[in-house]
């Protein structure tokens, strides 16, 4: 488990660079994202999402929610018509996850057979730059033990896994995260939208989404 400390106030290619070696191998990262630290593997290699699981001990009946990098890409994904692309468009990038119905190519282990995927664009300049570069979507539930809570500070989630047999790859260390909620869950998989999950949107950003 390689640990690689950043500043985002300098150039961070390097580390860019590992983590997506590591991607590119199958390999899990813990990253840093706008709400949480999250595990990150490639979201259409099978395999890779299985470590995912392993590792957190999560129960393979539960889906895995995906980090993507713009509408274009939950296009390829998911079926998004223009009321939902709408909504979309008010809600990224930022902390909110949205439950679509999925397309063929994301593989059934993700969604634990089921018919809808979550997605979400956070908005952190390391994640959006990783994604960008390495060019497919990856995995974004967060860096802890199932049951566990999700720390934010980094020296937790390195204590957390170091005493885990399943260990991630490699950890991108950009420092303690900001107290933060886990994102708003919505559900756009039906007629009207649905917050499956409140997290930290104004609530008058839900009441829009709830009109719509």
């Amino acid at each position: 488990m390689e640990i690689i400390k950043v500043n985002l106030n300098e150039d961070f290619s390097e580390a860019i660079q590992k983590a997506i070696a590591v991607l590119k191998l199958g390999g899990v990262i813990v990253y840093p994202t706008d709400t949480l630290y999250a595990l990150g593997a490639n979201a259409l290699e099978p395999f890779a999402v299985e470590r995912i699981f392993k590792i957190k001990n999560r129960a393979r009946e539960k889906p895995l929610p995906l980090a993507i990098r713009n509408i274009k890409w939950a296009k390829e994904l998911a079926f998004i018509y223009k009321k939902e692309e709408r909504i979309l468009n008010s809600v990224w990038p930022g902390a909110v996850t949205v439950i679509l119905p999925k397309r063929n190519i994301v593989p059934g282990i993700v969604t634990a057979g089921q018919s809808g995927v979550a997605l979400r664009i956070p908005n952190h300049p390391f994640t959006n730059k990783l994604l960008g570069m390495f060019g497919y979507p990856i995995t974004s539930t967060s860096a802890n033990i199932s049951g566990e809570e999700s720390p934010r500070k980094i020296s937790e989630i390195i204590n957390m896994f170091e005493g885990n047999y399943y260990k991630p790859d490699l950890i991108v260390d950009v420092g303690d995260l900001p107290e933060s909620e886990p994102s708003t869950i919505l559900d756009l998989t039906s007629g009207k939208p649905k917050i499956l999950r409140v997290g930290p949107v104004k609530p008058e950003t839900l009441r829009k989404l709830l009109e719509v």
